[in-house]
C-alpha cells in the first residue's frame, strides 16, 4: 500500500529515532478481580461484540494483541500498583512530571538526593520495562533518562515476583505505551516558573494501515539540576540542560502478530553546585587562590536505547514475544581544575562507558481452564570501562600534603559481563477463587565474578469474599552486581597520595541473594473505597548498597555480608464521579552489618564498628506516606499532593536521622476550545507550598559524600496547544 508522503515522513523519522486497560487509584492496591482471574483472562481474544464489525479491522487486532502481552506478565503474589494517564495529569506538572516523582507516589518509595529511589528499604534495584522489555540499566547518575510522556500506563510490581522477574528486584516499573490506534495529530507544550525552568515538549502520533507511530521530545533547561547542597532558595552554579527523545513504531502483520520499534535517548548536562565561604585545605605552587563558589565542575550523562519486538498469538492457548536489544551509556565528570585540587586534593576528570547488547523472550501455553504455563529466557552481553585520570598531592602515611607540586595518575579498567537466565512456571486455578502461581527461574552471572543461583518461586491470591481479597508470596532473589556501578580503582596506584584510600580490600562485589515473603489484604469497602495492607519480610546474604565516594556524583556499589529488611504498607483510595484520592503510609527498618567488599572507602573506625554491629543502612527511613487528590469539573481539575518522610539516615554508622519533612504540592488545569486556535491547556502548579527547607542529606553517613536539600516553593505556568 502506498503511503500518503506526510505519513511516510513521519514513520521514516520514527525509524531513524530509533497498551489500554482501566487503572486502579495511584497507591492503592489492585483492587479484587472478577470471578475470572484478570491475568488469564487478558491474554485469551475476548467474544466479538456485536459492534465489532464496525471498527477498524486494525484497532481490534491491536486490542487482542495488547491483551496478549498482558498475558504474558503475571503478577501473582506480588503487589501492584497503576498509574494511568489520568492519574499522572493530575500530578503538578502533568505528562511533564518526571518519572521518579511519579512513582514516588507509591507506598513504600522513599526519595533521595540526585534523584533516586528506595522502594521498601532496598537502594535503587529497580528494573525498568517498556511493554514487558527489560531496559538495560544505566550508569548511576542523576539524570533520568525516560520520561513520563509517552507512557499509557505505568505499573510497579513489589513484593514476591514470579519467576518471570530477576536481576533487579525491589520493584518492577513496567511502562506501557500504547499499542495502535494512535490519533493522527500531537501537541507542543510549554512550561516555564522558579529557578529559571524552561522546558519545551512536542509529540506527533497517527496510524495508517497496518502502522502505528508515535514520537516525542523535550527539552528542558533550568537553574536546579541537582539538590542544593544549601538551604537557600538558588544554588550556585547549579544549571541543567536536558533533551530527551523516545519513538515507538509499530506494524501489524496479520490479526495475530505484529513488530515494534522502540528508540529512546537522552542527553543531560549539569553543573555541580557549590557551596560559599568555604576554605581550601590545600596549596598549590605560587599560591593561587580561587573562591568556593566560583568552582565550574560539570558531569554529562548520556543514554540510548533501542528495542525491536516480534509479537504473536497463534492460537488462543499459545502467545509469546521474541525482543532484542541495545543499550549505550556514559557519565563524564570535568572537574574544575583548582578548586578541585585546592579543597580536596584531588582533581579527578572521569569518564564511565557501558554498552550493552541482549535478547529477552516469554512464551505462555494455556492447559485447558486451570492451568497456564509460562516460560522465557534472558540473555545479556555488557561492556564496561572507566578511564580516570586523577592529579593528586604526594602525602605521608596520615594523608599529610607533603608537595605543593601536583602531578597526574592515570588508572583506566575494562569488563565485560554476561548474564543470561531462564524460567518456567505455572499459574494453576484450582477453583475460582484461588489462583497459584509456582516457578523457578535459574541465572548466572560473570564479570568480576562468576556465579549462579537456582531461585524458587510461589505465590498465591485467595478471594475469601467478592470484595476481600489476600495475596502470599515467597521468592528467593538472585541480585548480580551492577557492572556499570562497580569501582574498578586500582587502590596501589594512589598510596602515598592526598587521593590515598583509607584501605585495601576486596573490590569484587558479590551478587546478592535473598529470601522475600510478603502477605497482603485488599477490600473493597463500597464501589469507590478500595483499603489495603501488605507486610515484608527480606532476610539477605551480601546485601548490595551504593555510596557516592569521591567528588564526581557517580555511585559504586559495595556489599555488606548480612541484611534484614522488614516494613509494613498501609494504603487507601477513593474514586468517584469527579474526585479521586488517595493515601499511602509504610513503615519500614533496613539493616546490614560487616561490610565484605569496597571496604577501601571507608574509614577504619567505622568498618570496626560495622563488623560486630547491626547498622542501618543510609537509605533506612523508618516513617513514608504519600497522598493526594484531584477534582475534575468540566474542562477544570484540580489537584494536591504531598510526600512525608522521617529522614534518611547520617552520623557515624547510620547511627543518626535526619529531621522530618513535608511536602505538599498543588496544581490547577484548564482545557478550552476556541476556534481561531482549537484546543488549548494551561496549568499552573505550586511545588512546596508551605517553602519548609529541608536536607535530605547531610554529607554524612556510611557512603554520603554530600549535603542536599529538598525544593524550596516554586511558582509554575505551563501550555499545551493540542492540533
Amino acid at each position: 500500500m502506498k503511503l500518503p508522503k506526510r505519513q511516510a515522513l513521519v514513520i521514516a523519522i520514527a525509524a531513524l529515532y530509533c497498551t489500554n486497560t482501566h487503572a486502579d487509584e495511584p497507591g492503592s492496591v489492585a483492587p479484587p478481580p472478577p470471578p475470572l482471574p484478570g491475568l488469564a483472562q487478558a491474554s485469551r481474544p475476548s467474544a466479538p461484540a456485536a459492534s465489532v464489525e464496525k471498527l477498524d479491522a486494525v484497532q481490534v487486532t491491536g486490542k487482542r494483541l495488547d491483551d496478549a502481552r498482558n498475558g504474558l506478565s503475571p503478577e501473582t503474589g506480588s503487589t501492584t500498583y497503576r498509574f494511568d494517564k489520568s492519574d499522572i495529569q493530575a500530578l503538578p506538572f502533568g505528562t511533564a512530571t518526571p518519572l521518579n516523582q511519579v512513582i514516588l507516589q507509591a507506598p513504600g518509595v522513599v526519595q533521595d538526593s540526585y534523584g533516586q529511589l528506595h522502594v521498601r528499604g532496598d537502594h535503587s534495584n529497580l528494573q525498568y520495562r517498556i511493554n514487558g522489555v527489560v531496559i538495560p540499566e544505566a550508569i548511576s547518575g542523576f539524570g533520568q533518562s525516560l520520561d513520563t510522556r509517552f507512557a499509557d500506563q505505568i505499573n510497579i510490581l513489589t513484593g514476591a515476583l514470579p519467576a518471570q522477574y530477576g536481576y533487579r528486584t525491589a520493584g518492577i516499573v513496567d511502562i506501557r505505551t500504547r499499542g495502535t490506534g494512535f490519533e493522527n495529530g500531537g501537541d507542543i507544550s510549554v512550561l516555564g516558573g522558579s529557578r529559571g525552568h524552561g522546558e519545551t515538549s512536542g509529540e506527533y502520533s497517527g496510524t495508517t494501515g497496518g502502522w502505528s507511530y508515535f514520537i516525542t521530545a523535550s527539552f528542558l533547561r533550568n537553574d536546579i539540576g541537582i539538590e542544593n547542597p544549601t538551604s537557600s532558595r538558588d544554588a550556585i552554579h547549579d544549571t541543567t540542560r536536558q533533551q530527551k527523545s523516545f519513538a515507538y513504531l509499530s506494524r501489524v502483520i496479520d490479526e495475530n502478530s505484529r513488530v515494534s520499534v522502540i528508540v529512546g535517548t537522552s542527553n543531560n548536562k549539569f553543573q555541580i553546585p557549590n557551596v560559599s565561604g568555604e576554605q581550601p585545605s590545600f596549596s598549590i605552587d605560587g599560591n593561587p587562590s580561587l573562591d568556593s563558589s566560583k568552582f565550574d565542575a560539570k558531569q554529562n550523562e548520556k543514554n540510548a536505547f533501542q528495542i525491536a519486538t516480534y509479537q504473536a498469538s497463534p492460537s488462543d492457548r499459545v502467545d509469546y514475544q521474541l525482543s532484542v536489544f541495545h543499550r549505550y551509556t556514559d557519565v563524564a565528570y570535568q572537574p574544575d581544575p583548582l578548586g578541585d585540587l585546592l579543597y580536596n586534593g584531588v582533581g579527578a576528570q572521569v569518564l564511565r562507558k557501558n554498552e550493552a547488547f541482549g535478547l529477552q523472550g516469554d512464551f505462555s501455553l494455556r492447559l485447558g481452564e486451570q492451568h497456564t504455563l509460562r516460560s522465557g529466557v534472558y540473555a545479556q552481553r555488557e561492556r564496561f570501562s572507566a578511564d580516570t585520570s586523577s592529579t593528586v598531592f604526594a602525602a605521608d602515611a596520615d594523608g599529610n600534603q607533603t608537595s605543593t607540586t601536583p602531578f597526574v595518575i592515570d588508572d583506566k579498567s575494562n569488563l565485560a559481563g554476561v548474564t543470561y537466565g531462564v524460567y518456567l512456571q505455572d499459574e494453576w486455578r484450582p477453583t475460582q477463587a484461588l489462583t497459584v502461581n509456582y516457578g523457578a527461574r535459574f541465572d548466572h552471572t560473570s564479570a568480576v565474578v562468576n556465579e549462579k543461583q537456582l531461585s524458587p518461586r510461589f505465590g498465591l491470591v485467595y478471594d475469601l469474599t467478592h470484595d476481600t481479597r489476600l495475596h502470599f508470596g515467597y521468592s528467593r532473589y538472585f541480585t548480580p552486581p551492577p557492572t556499570e556501578k562497580i569501582d574498578t580503582t586500582s587502590v596501589a596506584k594512589f598510596i602515598g597520595t592526598t587521593n590515598a584510600l583509607p584501605s585495601d580490600a576486596d573490590t569484587s562485589v558479590k551478587s546478592e541473594r535473598s529470601n522475600y515473603f510478603d502477605i497482603g489484604l485488599s477490600h473493597q469497602l463500597t464501589p469507590a473505597v478500595t483499603v489495603g495492607v501488605d507486610g515484608f519480610y527480606r532476610k539477605v546474604r551480601n546485601l548490595q548498597d551504593e555510596g557516592q565516594f569521591g567528588n564526581a556524583l557517580i555511585y559504586s556499589a559495595f556489599n555488606y555480608g548480612e541484611g534484614r529488611v522488614r516494613g509494613v504498607e498501609f494504603s487507601a483510595s477513593y474514586k468517584a464521579n469527579n474526585l479521586s484520592m488517595y493515601g499511602n503510609v509504610a513503615l519500614s527498618k533496613a539493616e546490614a552489618r560487616n561490610i565484605v567488599t569496597g571496604q577501601f572507602n571507608f574509614g577504619p573506625d567505622e568498618l570496626a564498628y560495622i563488623a560486630d554491629h547491626w547498622v542501618h543502612v543510609d537509605h533506612d527511613q523508618k516513617l513514608t506516606a504519600s497522598a493526594g487528590a484531584s477534582y475534575q469539573w468540566g474542562g477544570t481539575r484540580l489537584g494536591a499532593d504531598l510526600l512525608f518522610g522521617s529522614g534518611l539516615r547520617n552520623g557515624f554508622a547510620n547511627s543518626e536521622h535526619l529531621p522530618s519533612y513535608l511536602q505538599v504540592n498543588l496544581s490547577a488545569a484548564q482545557t478550552i476550545t476556541t476556534g481561531l486556535l482549537g484546543k488549548i491547556e494551561g496549568r499552573v502548579a505550586v511545588i512546596n507550598l508551605f517553602d519548609r527547607a529541608y536536607q535530605l542529606r547531610d554529607g554524612s553517613g556510611i557512603g554520603v559524600g554530600a549535603p542536599q536539600y529538598g525544593p524550596r516553593r516554586g511558582f509554575f505556568v505551563g501550555a499545551t496547544k493540542f492540533f
